[in-house]
């Protein structure tokens, strides 16, 4: 028998369900659709959490160029310390309001999605909410996509840095890493949070790599007008970036600059949290430019 081609799908792949976001449309996910939710008791639901049997999951997607390299299952998770104004899944931040998925019911549809993978160059992206918030269940899911030759991508603020193991950064191809602002105070403005925890977890990504195979790191900037477009913040963004790659040279490989947007918004409303960006417009094109010149400027590949 011929050899097939890793390009070519399985004759079965188009009849494959998995949620996608509408063009334009609002994340985070599409839905729980093909995983089956489980039944337990809340004492159970939390031992089971504990040891990483069980996470608690707002939604999944298929998705392509936006969480990592290729198409990505995308799945995010419930569960978010951080409280930031422009947040665009305020729906994710509490974990009681996500649904149990057992980590090897998850794993069978990862595995579904094997010949997607390999004709695109995608994989697994974990996201949220905040992956760090549970990280028994993050390391179980990392090491059995590993185990079946699946690319992965955390995506993270970085705030819980701390609860990341050597261990599940071993399992990590690559991390999304969300510095929000360049200073203490314009963080805790954004965020409500300290800014020092994800500058060190940046910090300790770089330094892995010099003892193993350490992830690849694209740095996300959210570019609010009014909050987070100062020069000399962004300044500082990329001074700290370019420190990264003086530790471990190619830690960071490149840089996404993300506008502002307010389709969001609907889901603040929704949920009946007071949303403070109403009257913030997106950034314009020449600020955007601006600023990754900016980022440029520091030898930093931005997008």
């Amino acid at each position: 028998m011929p050899a097939v081609p890793i390009h070519v799908l399985p004759a079965d792949a188009t009849l494959l369900e998995a949620p996608t976001r509408p063009q334009g449309g609002v994340r985070a996910g599409a839905g729980l659709g093909g995983l089956h939710v489980a039944d337990v008791d809340r004492a159970h639901r939390l031992a089971a959490m504990h040891a990483g049997e069980l996470g608690s999951i707002h939604s999944w997607e298929l998705v392509t160029a936006v969480d990592g390299p290729g198409t990505r299952l995308t799945v995010f998770v419930s569960g978010c310390p951080m409280r930031c104004l422009y947040c665009q899944n305020p729906d994710t931040l509490a974990m009681k309001d996500g649904k149990p998925v057992e980590a090897e019911e998850l794993l069978a549809r990862i595995r579904r999605y094997l010949g997607v993978f390999a004709a695109t160059g995608g994989g697994l992206t974990i996201s949220g909410g905040e992956v760090l918030m549970q990280p028994a269940f993050a390391a179980r899911i990392l090491r059995g996509a590993k185990e079946l030759g699946v690319h992965t991508a955390l995506d993270t603020s970085g705030y819980l840095g701390a609860n990341a193991t050597d261990a599940m950064l071993d399992d990590t191809d690559l991390v999304l890493l969300d510095v929000k602002a360049g200073t203490s105070d314009l963080y805790k403005r954004v965020t409500g949070r300290e800014l020092e925890p994800t500058r060190e977890f940046g910090r300790r990504l770089a330094r892995h790599g010099l003892e193993s195979q350490g992830p690849e790191v694209w740095i996300r900037y959210v570019l609010v007008p009014g909050y987070t477009d100062g020069a000399d913040g962004v300044d500082r963004v990329g001074a700290y970036v370019a420190t990264l790659n003086e530790i471990r040279p190619d830690t960071v490989t490149r840089v996404e600059v993300l506008p502002f947007h307010q389709m969001g918004r609907s889901k603040w409303a929704a949920i009946g949290r007071e949303y403070e960006l109403g009257d913030t417009e997106p950034p314009s094109p020449e600020l955007v430019d601006r600023v990754r010149e900016q980022f440029r400027s520091h030898g930093l590949l931005t997008y």
